[in-house]
């Protein structure tokens, strides 16, 4: 039974790399996932919390996504240079191996970067490359990006991705479904960040119970550009967007839903959800 460190970051949950670790992982060997945090590429301001929330989301969904096939890991977000994320995973783990994940190399910014080699000579250790072609291979499980401040814990939000779930089973492709959350915070205060983590929080929760694999995160406060972040960051099959009817709702004033679909080739599903009618406000 050997240790493993797996250092990944977009590529996490690809297929190559679900082929290479889960015979292993089944077979006793233990594995410790490092993603990198980085920088959004949208927005004048960077939201930490918002780009930690980001690298932890694929560990979560990699943890649910393994756990589901009996395999547990660990994980921890690391340093934004992969070569100094990996280097303290090492110090902390002392792993027998690493593997590394990555994009093809023409779209590579860590092959580029020599990383592979770097490790090799730094570390004296095997490093394994599993090259990750999202665009030919895909995932293997369904992404949904769910957006929502106010109306994430609506009931008519919950009940549309309930029936997303129970109409791929019945379509029976084969797929997972999970559903990142986003919730752009309010605005750049600490108490728009902890009000935007307790809807989060408490939305998660509620899929959870539904026996739903779902992570989520905090965004920019605009709407547009946390949507974009998470696009950019994520390998997503289509979008859900939560508001409230466009007589409450500024995100519709401000065009958001065709914005979107005008920036995206993925589908793109508005969902209304009217708080007022409903006996007790969620989240």
């Amino acid at each position: 039974m050997a240790k493993i460190l797996v250092v990944a970051n977009e590529t996490l949950g690809g297929q190559s790399l679900v082929e290479t670790v889960l015979p292993r992982a089944k077979k006793g060997d233990e594995f410790f996932v490092v993603v990198p945090a980085t920088r959004p590429r949208h927005g004048d301001i960077i939201y930490l919390e918002a780009v930690q929330d980001a690298a932890q989301v694929r560990i979560d969904l990699a943890k649910s996504f393994m756990g589901e096939h009996g395999v547990d890991i660990e994980g921890e977000v690391g340093d934004p240079d992969p070569f100094h994320a990996t280097m303290d995973a090492v110090r902390e783990i002392h792993p027998a191996e690493i593997i590394v994940s990555t994009h093809p190399e023409t779209r590579s910014g860590w092959l580029r970067k020599d990383l592979i080699q770097h490790l090799k000579d730094e570390t004296g250790l095997p490093v394994h490359h599993v090259v990750t072609d999202l665009a030919a291979e895909g995932l293997p499980f369904r992404v949904t990006l769910v957006v929502a401040n106010e109306t994430v814990g609506g009931a008519e939000l919950l009940s549309r991705i309930k029936t997303k779930v129970a109409d791929a089973e019945s379509a029976g492709d084969g797929k997972t479904d999970v559903f990142i959350v986003v919730v752009p915070q309010k605005g750049g205060h600490g108490t728009h960040t902890r009000e935007a983590r307790t809807r989060l929080d408490a939305t998660l929760g509620k899929l959870h119970e539904a026996g739903l694999l779902a992570a989520g995160m905090i965004g920019d406060p605009d709407p547009y550009t946390a949507t974009m972040n998470a696009l950019n960051t994520f390998h997503v099959d289509d979008v859900v967007i939560s508001t409230f009817p466009e007589t409450r709702s500024g995100w519709l004033r401000a065009d958001l839903i065709k914005r979107v679909q005008h920036a995206t080739s993925v589908p793109v599903e508005h969902v209304v959800v009217d708080l007022e009618t409903q006996k007790a406000p969620a989240g």
